[in-house]
């Protein structure tokens, strides 16, 4: 029956609408802990371990289209840092997925990054 209510089909009317910061820190997040989790399959469970790569690849270059979109109100030199970022990121994931490097330093990037939309200091 709730799914054709409108409060059981969209959920609850009452909760405060999420901003653009809070779903880019869970989506770092979320991708970040699964990059965690990555760093003990990297010899167990390859494709778990290269699915939590390609998902990172895939936020970065998602936040590199965006820092490039017209509009885009971020000062220029922390765009210029993002996307030095999102470069490092696309250079040392196939070095990863190699086994030629670890994962620290991409989970210590993104979660710079979740510090930083928190408002937190690095």
């Amino acid at each position: 029956m709730n799914a054709y209510h409108p409060h059981g089909a969209y959920g609850r009317t009452d909760a405060p609408l999420r901003n653009a910061r809070s779903i880019e820190y869970d989506a770092f997040a979320r991708v970040t802990r699964a990059l965690t989790a990555a760093t003990a399959q990297r010899d167990t469970a390859f494709s778990a371990y290269a699915k939590a790569l390609h998902d990172n690849q895939r936020l970065w270059m998602a936040l590199a289209a965006d820092l490039g979109r017209e509009g885009n109100g971020f000062p220029a030199a922390l765009k210029a840092q993002l996307f030095y970022l999102f470069k490092f990121t696309a250079q040392h994931t196939p070095k990863a997925l190699k086994k030629d490097v670890g994962l620290e330093v991409l989970i210590d990037i993104n979660t710079s990054v979740m510090r930083g939309l928190r408002g937190e200091a690095a």
